[in-house]
């Protein structure tokens, strides 16, 4: 059996851009910023993870969305080809805002990273369980496993390495 779902939360770390593709569909593309699970000794803690979408419906959930909402994406893992490279990024077939940004100016809380101690800049109170709730995928019929992501109100920002 083969299956390419993914679901994300993170914060959005750039604003969704438009561009009129040779076609004539419009592409939507935004990156969001990802914290990595817990307990692994990286220096690098987040991902920045490219997100796209062709579909009209898609495009109007974007609206509004502004620099560090927390955001959660379902789609797909797609590898995208052009003369001189290709991209992994993740097509987007479902997107909902979790929580707006901090208005700028105002004080952000601190709370610990997951396991390591260290202190993160995150959001304003009360938004845990939120969080929580949109990183859960409950077990699915077809017989899939549970899973859920280890973020918690991350801030932070990540750029795409370059390899």
């Amino acid at each position: 059996m083969h299956c390419n779902e993914v679901v994300l939360a993170g914060r959005l770390s750039m604003e969704p851009a438009h561009r009129e593709l040779p076609s004539g569909a419009l592409l939507t593309r935004w990156r969001l910023a990802v914290r990595r699970p817990g307990g692994r000794s990286a220096r690098q803690r987040s991902d920045a993870i490219e997100c796209a979408t062709l579909d009209d419906g898609v495009r109007d959930m974007l609206a509004g969305w502004r620099l560090d909402d927390l955001v959660q994406v379902e789609g797909a893992l797609r590898r995208r080809w052009w003369r001189g490279g290709s991209r992994y990024e993740i097509e987007v077939r479902s997107a909902r805002r979790v929580e707006p940004a901090a208005p700028r100016g105002r004080p952000r809380r601190t709370t610990p990273h997951a396991g390591d101690g260290t202190a993160a800049e995150t959001g304003p109170a009360g938004d845990a369980d939120e969080v929580a709730d949109a990183c859960s995928i409950d077990e699915k019929p077809s017989g899939g496993e549970a899973s859920s992501c280890d973020h918690q109100d991350d801030a932070g920002s990540a750029e795409p390495s370059t390899r």
